[in-house]
């Protein structure tokens, strides 16, 4: 089970990341539980819940200026009682427009299965550049 649900949740994770870089609402909602919540890296602010997250990445896609991350898990590991896993990693954004490095850190993510599907029910960002 461990190793199909590493690479089960490093696909998910690829395909959050490809969903970003496509600016795809429709494809992150389903990669993220309902009461998901993320930790932001500079101000820490707190984005709770599936349809306010969705927004904040509506707002981003929208900019003019929007930029595009990438998270790279480093490690998953995966609980042997429960059927939920941390990712450990890098994240990196980039400005859109030029591909230029805006900040990058280090994140975790709590992952759950529900049904046959993992979902993000946290992330916690530390910027780091």
């Amino acid at each position: 089970m461990t190793a199909t649900a590493d690479l089960a949740i490093r696909l998910r994770r690829a395909s959050f990341n490809r969903a970003l870089a496509d600016a795809d609402l429709a494809a992150i909602g389903p990669i993220l539980a309902q009461d998901v919540v993320m930790v932001t890296g500079t101000d820490s602010g707190v984005i709770a819940g599936r349809k306010a997250q969705l927004m904040a990445w509506k707002r981003e896609f929208a900019a003019p200026d929007r930029s595009i991350y990438t998270r790279t898990p480093d490690t998953i590991l995966v609980s042997p009682v429960e059927p939920i896993a941390f990712e450990h990693g890098q994240w990196q954004g980039v400005a859109a427009a030029s591909g230029i490095l805006i900040a990058s850190g280090a994140y975790t993510a709590k992952w759950r299965q529900l049904d046959s599907e993992w979902l993000i029910e946290a992330e916690l960002y530390l910027t780091l550049a």
